[in-house]
């Protein structure tokens, strides 16, 4: 077999396993070929495509084994492949992946995007590019980078940062132990990410007799380690201790499937349960201890409990700049951290008590070792946050209503009219623009799985190739009876950045439902700019003005004719009542649809809360312009408040 042929059939045969739940871990292969992957990987899965569907080949008559089938996804630009397969990834709780391959140059520096976000987000994603000529027989090839002080390197390091494992396999009987490792660490809970084969293209074709063993089936286990009894019982005194405590649950809930052990803790404990975007969903938006998002895009709720907290319960979360308003919001002067992570790295943040585990595992040994101490939190801490969630409840409804039907909707609005349609069963996809921020503020989650908001990496052009990953994950690639309603919600900012991946929905007939929001520009950033002393330069869309500025009409930019173009059936909304019609109908579309709306700038009214905590993006300390001079004021005022937990 050639290099690419083993590689093929060895990950046919990769399975995970959890819990005594068996998947395969390399479900599919995406791929668009060129000159370093065309003949090898690319004639390989021709291959694997005639092999049995079982998975797991079957012995003929003659004793030897058919090759098992590995399922080829076709896409239309290599970022967007590895983000559908990191939407494929997170909605199958990381037991189950998808690997990418490319051609080598512009092909495999595409990847480079998608692999960083991966890893961000702790996503298992496996990437097969394309590279220059192990043996050099011609030097350099076709889109070879040369570097004039090292002949080993290619345009494929690139990827060697944003990997949580990276080999070049440049003979053929080297792919054994590479493959081999890279499996172990898509599979690791706790180092889970991009993981890259690069792959000469000469190799890729180069016959080998392989040893039977290397084609073995596998399974990986994916370990729940529990916390050790030392930090634990630390755990505990800390725990019982807390007069104020606030639990931070991160995407580590998720990945974990502790959203159930995390509700029986919070029923022991009543400790309130804030978000991060990556955690929202932990507990359903209408549990007592839910208290909705935390930090710059947090609620009130959340946000003023963390001011006064004692004790912070980190579960799964990495702390980022959003979660801690830039170190600014975690103010009471005796607050302590204790961090559930199942990695070290993440559990001392924040000069924390570690508790190194599996979320699920650490919060039933925690629940279990507190039932016998009696502890719960004191009933008047109970009241204060159910009043101030309910508070905050009033303002999600008054961002929500629509009182006039024939006006043109305002975003809050737009989410408010999809609030009012969606059951558990819908997933709402969204990662960059404003969207992120009244998401994280106002949406009702109803199940564990229907926030997906990418914020580690906060890419644009995420959401429709995301989209993708999760309607495969979800079994609507069989035409079942009644596929999951999964929504992609863009701007326009963010669908002009990668709309390409329509192309692969209409052609797979993936029911994806579009929402395509208007808005002339940048709208998040527009907002940042003007706070931080921009003057919102350089995000409108605009024609150029008179002195050369962008603030001329708008651009006649028609996004829905553009979906329609790529094969979508498109549903235009001009008000209210509209609106309401054309989501309802999109959701029961059997095919893409795409539902356009142009948004009304909000007023004090119909728009968002304001951000209830700060976010540090540093403004010009000297400057001419007065919008500037006031914005730096502002800055040092917030920025005094930041602190370091030591």
């Amino acid at each position: 077999m050639t290099t690419a042929q083993a590689l093929v059939a060895f990950l046919a045969r990769q399975y995970t396993e959890r819990d005594g739940r068996r998947r395969r871990l390399i479900n599919a292969t995406w791929g668009i070929f060129g000159h370093g992957n065309v003949a090898g990987i690319g004639q390989a899965l021709v291959e694997a495509g005639n092999g049995t569907r079982n998975g797991l080949g079957t012995r003929t008559g003659d004793g030897t084994r058919t090759r098992p089938r590995m399922p080829y996804l076709q896409g239309r630009n290599e970022q967007a492949m590895v983000h559908a397969a990191v939407g494929y990834a997170r909605q199958s709780g990381r037991l189950s992946a998808h690997a990418v391959t490319t051609s080598i140059g512009p092909g495999a520096t595409n990847l480079v995007t998608g692999a960083a976000l991966a890893t961000i987000n702790h996503l298992p994603v496996l990437l097969l590019p394309g590279d220059t000529f192990a043996a050099r027989p011609a030097d350099p090839v076709l889109q070879q980078l040369e570097v004039p002080y090292a002949g080993d390197v290619s345009v494929n390091d690139c990827l060697r940062p944003v990997s949580r494992y990276f080999d070049r396999v440049t003979r053929p009987e080297a792919l054994i132990p590479a493959a081999l490792q890279a499996m172990r660490v898509l599979a690791d809970p706790a180092g889970t990410g991009a993981v890259t084969l690069a792959l000469p293209q000469d190799v890729q074709a180069e016959a080998y007799d392989w040893p039977e063993e290397f084609f073995a089936e596998r399974i990986w286990q994916v370990r729940r380690p529990a916390p050790d009894a030392a930090e634990l019982e630390a755990a505990v005194r800390a725990v019982r201790s807390a007069r104020r405590p606030l639990i931070v649950a991160g995407g580590g809930v998720r990945h974990s499937a502790a959203e159930e052990t995390l509700a029986a803790f919070t029923a022991a404990t009543r400790i309130p349960v804030a978000a991060t975007q990556a955690g929202k969903g932990a507990l359903r938006h209408d549990h007592p201890a839910d208290v909705g998002g935390i930090g710059h895009t947090g609620t009130a709720t959340a946000d003023e409990l963390a001011r006064t907290a004692d004790l912070v319960i980190g579960i799964g979360t990495r702390y980022t700049d959003f979660t801690t308003a830039s170190g600014t919001l975690f103010e009471n002067p005796a607050v302590r951290f204790l961090n559930l992570n199942i990695t070290g790295f993440d559990a001392h943040k924040l000069a924390a008590l570690p508790l190194v585990a599996d979320a699920r595992t650490g919060l039933e040994a925690l629940t279990t070792a507190l039932a016998g101490r009696g502890y719960r939190i004191d009933p008047a801490y109970e009241t204060e946050y159910a009043g101030a969630k309910d508070a905050w409840e009033e303002r999600v409804e008054a961002s929500f209503t629509t009182p006039d039907p024939t006006a043109r909707p305002t975003q809050t609005q737009v989410l408010g009219l999809l609030d009012t349609l969606v059951t558990e069963e819908d997933i709402l996809i969204n990662a960059a623009g404003s969207l992120p921020g009244d998401l994280h503020k106002l949406w009702r989650t109803r199940s564990r799985d229907q926030y997906h908001v990418e914020y580690g990496y906060s890419c644009m052009g995420y959401e429709i190739p995301a989209a993708i990953g999760v309607l495969l994950a979800t079994g609507a690639h069989g035409h079942p009876d009644r596929p999951r309603p999964v929504w992609a919600l863009v701007g326009d900012g963010t669908y002009l950045m990668n709309p390409t991946e329509i192309v692969t929905a209409v052609q797979e007939n993936l029911p994806l439902k579009l929402l395509i929001l208007q808005n002339h520009g940048y709208a998040s950033i527009g907002g940042l700019s003007e706070a931080v002393g921009g003057e919102r330069f350089g995000t409108a869309y605009r024609h150029r003005d008179a002195d050369g500025g962008l603030t001329g009409p708008p651009l006649p930019v028609d996004l829905a004719a553009n979906a329609a173009s790529l094969g979508m059936r498109v549903l235009r909304a001009d008000t209210v009542d509209d609106l309401r019609k054309a989501l309802a109908e999109a959701r029961g579309a059997q095919g893409p649809t795409c539902v356009y709306v142009e948004t009304e700038t909000p007023d004090t009214v119909s728009g968002p809360p304001p951000a209830q905590a700060w976010w540090d993006v540093p403004v010009a300390e000297t400057a001419s312009r007065p919008a500037a001079v006031k914005a730096r004021e502002e800055y040092d005022r917030q920025v005094a408040a930041r602190r370091r937990h030591l």
